[in-house]
């Protein structure tokens, strides 16, 4: 979770139930955030490391050198921007020498982006034990040029644009395509761009329309096996990815987009006080997949996919019946105080009434 949950969907208050969730899901790890410097002010002797998110670039032409070169550079912005000074002692140079260009192009005396000294480069290179990553989808990249005149931006000074296929799927957010094959390529030049470092994927998941109530998420489904599958071929190709993390395990508040989209295995009623989580279809085919650590044969993983879809049509069937306990909530929280404050303001005008009467 990186929202404070109390506000949202109540892990605070409701921490057991969730560890209860994360056990039947059978899970063996749970990313959360707190702030350690108050729990252990001194620190500890254990791994550190740093979490970034990355999305992967594809050239739309693979046999354009400008292409390449710009697919190339939107990495290098996205992820190296942070990866590169922390495993190499500097930010890239093909970052710094557009950022160079941009700067003297626009007028100013030096580069908008810093400058390490040799003391910085040594302090900062060798500092993360592990890479945390987030990653969710995957864009193609054509080479694009922009005007310095337009200002100092960070889209304008990578002189790209990013494309999308029309024909891949978008079940969720705006900005999420599903692109399976982009994960495994992300991956393999973490590999080779920084020394194959020891990995977490921290962050991995897909959301769903807006509003959306449907507890048989096939397309989450689909984009798990999609991407835990790419990530498997990647360690077959030697990549040191030593544990994944779904986003999330519950729907929560996210980012500017508040609780319109859901990327929760479990989903949340967050109109109801006590916050209620009800299981998707994800649940039990990711349950599924972290028994058997991958993906054992195609018609067993065939079944996963029938059963959860057999699991979520009967927890649909509850969720349905649920707006009488709603309606039932209604009554208790708001009918009967008010039919109750209605009788007394009866009883006290009538007693007025006799008092005045008899006087």
């Amino acid at each position: 979770m990186n929202e404070t949950a109390d506000s949202s969907c109540e892990g605070y208050y409701k921490v057991k139930d969730d560890i209860q969730l994360l056990k039947e899901l059978k899970v063996n790890h749970y990313l959360l955030s707190i702030s350690w410097p108050r729990i252990m002010p001194t620190g500890i002797k254990s791994m550190v490391g740093i979490s970034l998110t990355s999305a992967w670039g594809e050239p739309v032409d693979l046999t354009s050198q400008k292409d390449i070169e710009a697919a190339e550079r939107y990495v290098q912005f996205y992820l190296g921007w942070f990866a590169n000074p922390i495993y190499s002692g500097d930010y890239p140079e093909v970052m710094k020498n557009y950022v160079d260009k941009k700067s003297v192009q626009q007028g100013l005396g030096t580069s908008r982006l810093p400058t390490f000294s040799v003391q910085e480069k040594s302090y900062i290179k060798g500092t993360s034990d592990f890479l945390g990553l987030s990653h969710f989808t995957t864009r193609y990249i054509i080479q694009k040029n922009y005007s310095a005149l337009k200002g100092p931006s960070y889209h304008t000074d990578r002189d790209l644009a990013e494309l999308v296929d029309p024909k891949w799927p978008d079940p969720g957010s705006k900005w999420l395509y599903s692109v399976p094959w982009g994960f495994r390529r992300l991956l393999n030049f973490i590999k080779t761009q920084y020394g194959n470092p020891l990995i977490y994927v921290t962050e991995n998941g897909v959301s769903e329309k807006l509003q959306c109530t449907q507890l048989c998420d096939e397309w989450r489904i689909e984009y798990l096996k999609g991407y835990i599958n790419e990530m498997l071929k990647a360690i077959n190709d030697g990549v040191n990815v030593k544990g994944y993390t779904v986003w999330s395990l519950l729907d929560k508040f996210e980012w500017n987009k508040g609780y319109s989209e859901r990327f929760g295995l479990y989903h949340v009623d967050f109109k109801k006080g006590n916050k209620p989580r009800y299981p998707k279809a994800s649940v039990h085919y990711y349950k599924m997949i972290i028994s058997a650590n991958g993906f054992p044969n195609p018609r067993e993983v065939k079944s996963w996919h029938q059963k959860a879809i057999e699991t979520c049509s009967i927890t649909n069937q509850l969720l349905a019946a649920d707006p009488l306990t709603t309606h039932m909530e209604m009554v208790t929280e708001i009918v009967v105080p008010t039919v109750f404050t209605l009788c007394i303001l009866i009883s006290a005008i009538l007693l007025m009434f006799l008092l005045r009467k008899r006087n």
